[in-house]
């Protein structure tokens, strides 16, 4: 199964992530891969074109199936491998309908990252201002609580759509583990805090770190004051 997948990803990413998470959890190990480098522009290259016309990464193939975008990914995994490796769609109507919920949630939560750790990366200098990446923080800050809120209503010990891992933890812990990448506090935010500790010993999660993360254990101090 896993010989006739194709993965082309960039270290640190979280959508590569993600789709190296559920391939973990589905037991999908020995699927093709290959590392490649944003910094060197590796994912504009003609390799990464031939499977996806936008030039990013994650780029995906199984078989003749292309799926690229990495929620697109996950749900393909888990909906042709259901009976491989961990179930990652609960059954319970509730549980289900909170797991898409927080999974696409995840996405405003990714984005409003983002503008704040890449704001000197995706603004041109002229327009650059102190204001706009004030509210940038900002608007991180309020859905931080949101997630805490979150995760405090679910209680000890809990994954994001209820006691059991799912693919709302696949999508979402990604986004998570950046934020303490780049120094948000655990202090600040001690809900957060737990689920990442409960989370980053999870075998598919600490068999698909970024390698870059592991060279580099430190990371940055971006989100300190958040």
């Amino acid at each position: 199964m896993a010989q006739d997948m194709t993965l082309l990803w960039g270290s640190g990413s979280p959508p590569c992530w993600r789709v190296q998470i559920a391939l973990e959890e589905k037991n999908l190990q020995g699927y093709n891969q290959k590392l490649l480098s944003f910094e060197k522009m590796e994912h504009k290259s003609q390799e990464v074109l031939d499977i996806n016309a936008r030039g990013q990464l994650p780029s995906f193939k199984h078989g003749d199936v292309i799926v690229n975008e990495s929620y697109a990914a996950c749900l393909y995994l888990e909906s042709q491998f259901k009976s491989e490796g961990n179930k990652l769609i609960p059954d319970s109507p509730a549980e289900q309908a909170l797991m898409y919920q927080r999974m696409f949630e995840g996405l405003t939560f990714y984005e409003k990252l983002n503008a704040v750790i890449y704001y000197n990366w995706f603004v041109p200098e002229g327009e650059k201002h102190d204001s706009a990446l004030k509210r940038n923080r900002e608007a991180l800050a309020t859905e931080l609580k949101l997630w805490e809120g979150y995760l405090q209503k679910l209680g000890p010990g809990s994954h994001l759509a209820g006691p059991f891992f799912s693919l709302a933890d696949v999508t979402v812990f990604p986004t998570i583990a950046t934020l303490f990448r780049f120094g948000l506090s655990a202090e600040h935010y001690p809900n957060i805090g737990e689920y990442y500790a409960l989370l980053k010993e999870r075998p598919s999660i600490k068999a698909s770190w970024p390698p870059h993360w592991l060279e580099n254990p430190k990371g940055q101090d971006t989100l300190k004051d958040i």
